[in-house]
């Protein structure tokens, strides 16, 4: 069955390039469009797609405030598209707190390396995104920049962390069985007494909530260092830790050349770099670089942020691998396990693209596979601040 898309832009041209490439993929109908956002809602209504494609700013009713009054009449999945400057960082942002799922930049092709990888990125974002249908599904609570916890919908469900969960009817496929153990309730699980120096997670589409979700939680002791590496653009990451860490108790940054590890602090890696970790015993900093290497997909990678951490602190690390697509962290993944480090992985009920923690719980890499309301709870048990 085909993903059925409504495609909402004020320009006749974005609008009739995005159904252009759309509809080259077999697996994709274009099945409408809207010039402003409050047609985007109207036709959300009655057309019922798989996914919309949003922009950020239309006349009318902008993307952000459609994207509220789609998720509160009739929840869909939503690609917003947005420019990559500050400005449209932050309204990004905003439209992810709104409720939608994803994003991209307005001129796609500027985060891939040619035009055929960029009609790709796009297709594919669809179709992941639009398998997401049919059956009910609780979205993680959404940013917020004004208060340190998430913000509380009275229509949604408590999960075991004491967050209220927002009601999001999306689909998905069926769940599939995991090599790893699935854990729905941390409360009985007792931490393994394991010592550890880092904590690295690794995430793609669906992870600025999932990482606002479980940052957020972390006691302000928390007693180690902890690497976030998330696929997205440059002109992205710098606001996005800036939100955070004015959301968390913990500090969180963006990233530099030659940064000191110190507890309690959350290092993002920025857009377009990679990020690896230098020195020995209890001085380590990070190194952070240009990365021209046509072999490297993703920049930020979680295969080589992994890689590093396994190089530098061995055993000593746990390594969590949340919602995204593609198999980034699986390689990173299996060269920590030789060393003796713990993976963990999310569950695929919880995630908006379960490819990246299926890739690592099918190579049978993680030890628990946990839904994204537990994570921050096992996390402070797991380390003892808990």
């Amino acid at each position: 069955m085909a993903v059925k898309v409504l495609v909402v832009d004020d320009s006749s041209f974005f609008r009739r390039r995005v159904s252009e490439i759309l509809e080259q993929d077999s697996n994709i109908q274009v099945i409408g469009f809207a010039v402003n956002g409050r047609e985007a809602v109207d036709k959300a209504r009655e057309l019922k797609p798989d996914v919309i494609t949003m922009d950020v700013e239309m006349p009318v009713l902008d993307g952000i405030s459609a994207v509220k009054e789609i998720m509160a009449a009739t929840p869909t999945p939503i690609l917003m598209f947005s420019s990559l400057t500050r400005d449209g960082a932050t309204a990004t942002l905003d439209a992810l707190d709104a409720g939608a799922l994803d994003f991209l930049p307005k001129k796609f092709e500027d985060i891939a390396r040619n035009n055929e990888d960029a009609i790709a990125l796009l297709q594919n974002k669809v179709k992941e995104i639009g398998r997401r249908r049919i059956s009910r599904f609780s979205r993680p609570a959404p940013i917020s920049r004004s208060t340190p916890t998430p913000t509380l919908r009275s229509s949604g469900a408590t999960s075991s962390s004491g967050i209220v969960q927002p009601d999001r009817s999306f689909s998905r496929p069926a769940a599939a069985s995991s090599p790893a153990a699935s854990s729905s309730n941390t409360s009985n699980i007792r931490a393994s007494g394991k010592k550890y120096q880092l904590v690295a997670i690794g995430t793609s589409t669906g992870g600025p909530v999932a990482l606002q979700t479980i940052l957020t939680q972390l006691p302000a002791n928390f007693p180690h260092p902890i690497l976030l590496i998330q696929h997205m653009p440059a002109a992205f990451t710098p606001a996005f830790a800036a939100r955070l860490n004015g959301l968390c108790k913990i500090n969180v940054k963006e990233a530099q050349n030659g940064d000191r590890l110190v507890p309690g602090t959350a290092y993002l890696a920025p857009g377009g770099q990679q990020m690896l970790i230098e020195g020995r015993g209890g001085s380590r900093t990070l190194r952070v670089f240009e990365d021209d290497s046509p072999r490297i997909t993703y920049k930020p990678s979680v295969d080589v942020t992994f890689a590093s951490a396994a190089k530098t602190f061995g055993g000593d690390v746990l390594a969590v691998v949340l919602t995204g697509m593609g198999a980034d962290g699986r390689d990173g993944a299996r060269m920590l396990k030789q060393v003796g480090a713990t993976v963990w992985a999310q569950d695929e009920k919880t995630s908006v693209v379960y490819g990246m923690p299926q890739a690592v719980a099918n190579a049978g890499l993680a030890s628990e596979s946990l839904a994204l309301a537990d994570v921050a709870n096992r996390l402070t048990r797991e380390t003892g601040c808990g």
